[in-house]
């Protein structure tokens, strides 16, 4: 009997995965899902595989539906406006996070936090697939990100998260747009620095978040189709241009409610700015094993 069939007061649980050309890990992480969660669905990215046909033919009852432009953002930006359960789950399709964890990011919710937060790096958590570079990137863009909304996350880019549905307009994601006529196509928020923007807005929001040990294994299949060089850009740029958002945001409550709005120190934003500034050079240098030119452009922020 699972959690969920012995406790009555066990929410409806809706799992969101994002595919691409998963047809050969669906089988093992369909066979890892709880029994008793409300609905399985599976966004897919125009694959070119047996993906659909494989949901479908593991799971009769899967909602399969297409994203609107690319990437892993977008895709769980569909599966959450989808999504009818009490809670969302989030879980990659690539057999990297186990599907059995879930019931351990409820509990969590059950216990009063707002947004359960995996980690690979706290007691009873643990990755066999981080790279040396991706666990340091990791590190130093989440120390940014804690000094920004004093938080204490300690896996920033992990992307194994479970929360309340009724959140789902705090994190205020577009997925009507079309695509951008710029660069790849995607709007902001639509790649891998999805986790990054989920994580401030969900701080700059106030919300409650208990973090959650989970061990992320290797992929199964295929090839992963994140770049820990490009996609750290991307979230790095996602850092500046979400701090800059909620500073907006807060000023424009406390002027609505007449309350008066202390200045920020403008050296710690300086001194803040320019670390994300030399992070970036470090980051492009790997990349592209070149400094970064004077007017080099950063993917895009929004607007």
């Amino acid at each position: 009997m699972s959690q969920a069939s012995s406790n009555p007061s066990w929410p409806r649980v809706s799992v969101v995965i994002p595919t691409l050309n998963e047809a050969r890990n669906l089988p093992h992480v369909f066979a890892r899902l709880p029994a008793d969660v409300y609905e399985v669905i599976v966004v897919d990215g125009h694959s070119v595989d047996d993906t659909i046909a494989v949901a479908r033919q593991l799971r009769p009852d899967v909602r399969v539906i297409q994203q609107t432009r690319r990437g892993k953002g977008n895709a769980l930006a569909c599966g959450f406006e989808a999504a009818t359960g009490d809670v969302i789950a989030m879980v990659d399709a690539d057999g990297s996070a186990d599907p059995g964890e879930i019931p351990r990011f409820v509990d969590a919710l059950l216990s009063g936090a707002d947004f359960a937060k995996g980690t690979r790096f706290a007691a009873g958590g643990g990755s066999t697939d981080i790279t040396r570079l991706r666990r340091f990137g990791n590190r130093m863009l989440g120390a940014v990100v804690n000094l920004c909304h004093g938080t204490r996350y300690s896996d920033l880019c992990y992307g194994y998260n479970v929360f309340w549905q009724k959140h789902v307009p705090v994190l205020d994601l577009d997925v009507t747009s079309p695509p951008s006529r710029r660069g790849d196509g995607r709007l902001w928020g639509d790649g891998f620095e999805i986790e990054t923007l989920l994580h401030m807005r969900v701080a700059a929001e106030g919300l409650r978040v208990a973090e959650v040990p989970s061990f992320e294994h290797p992929r199964i299949h295929g090839v992963s189709n994140l770049n820990a060089v490009s996609d750290g850009l991307r979230v790095l740029t996602t850092i500046v241009v979400e701090r800059r958002r909620a500073s907006r945001r807060h000023r424009s409550r406390r002027r609505a409610s007449g309350a008066r709005t202390p200045a920020v120190p403008a050296r710690e934003l300086i001194h803040m700015e320019m670390a994300l500034v030399r992070m970036l050079y470090v980051l492009h240098t790997i990349e592209h094993g070149r400094p970064l030119a004077l007017g080099s452009r950063v993917p895009p922020p929004p607007g």
